[in-house]
């Protein structure tokens, strides 16, 4: 297919393929993650920190992962093209999200010493209805980076969840809770980098983390493209 090569968020400016033909305007709303930041779940804050730091949505929930870390802030800009790219099948995005994602994740996963990539799978009445899954194209992009395998059998989702989305903080949990099992793969004794799109109170990246630890891992560490600020989400 050929796409017109003008911005698919304003429609108002020039855009390049390599861009995801999202404009130089709309680009610089997409805001990178930068220092200071909970250096559990990857949350930022404004101001100045002396020391690390752990926020209160970690020290309450119990996550069950190392650490998360994302590349992007989830604002309005950046979940919109996710969600054309989830939804909406806006394949032209994913040069632009590799290049964003691929640039501090790849050095991450490395000084991690990373054994393997794991998405976050969907469960199969999901994958039907959106013919791919996003966090597996996130995952594929970061694997020829780093010469990781992506293990897409270590993980299965065992229940259709309600979106996140409308849900309070509590209540993602409890959606979340038991959602995830160990799959065919066995992931014994090593390092998962678990991969997905957006990371928000970590309650589908967590229970994600659970069943890679039943599986074998060691140690599970979270990349994400995008975090967010408090919203509604993963």
């Amino acid at each position: 297919m050929v796409f017109p090569e003008v911005c698919q968020l304003c429609r108002d400016e020039a855009a390049k393929p390599e861009d995801g033909y999202i404009g130089v305007g709309c680009l610089a709303k997409l805001k990178p993650i930068k220092p200071p930041f909970c250096r559990r779940c990857g949350l930022p804050f404004a101001g100045e920190f002396s020391s690390d730091f752990e926020c209160k949505n970690c020290v309450e929930m119990g996550l069950r992962f190392e650490f998360a870390r994302a590349a992007m802030r989830a604002n309005a800009e950046m979940l919109e093209t996710i969600h054309r790219f989830k939804y909406q099948q806006a394949l032209w995005l994913e040069p632009l999200f590799d290049r964003l994602f691929s640039g501090g994740a790849v050095k991450q996963i490395r000084d991690w010493r990373g054994d393997c990539l794991v998405p976050v799978p969907l469960h199969p009445v999901r994958l039907r209805e959106r013919g791919f899954n996003q966090a597996e194209q996130l995952c594929q992009n970061l694997s020829r980076a780093t010469g990781l395998k992506v293990e897409t059998r270590a993980v299965k989702r065992t229940r259709v969840t309600q979106t996140q989305t409308l849900l309070s903080r509590g209540e993602r949990l409890a959606n979340m809770r038991g959602a995830f099992e160990p799959d065919k793969v066995n992931l014994n004794g090593r390092r998962v980098a678990l991969v997905d799109d957006v990371l928000t109170t970590g309650a589908t990246t967590s229970d994600c983390a659970r069943a890679c630890k039943k599986a074998g891992a060691v140690e599970v560490g979270v990349w994400t493209l995008a975090r967010g600020l408090g919203s509604p989400g993963h």
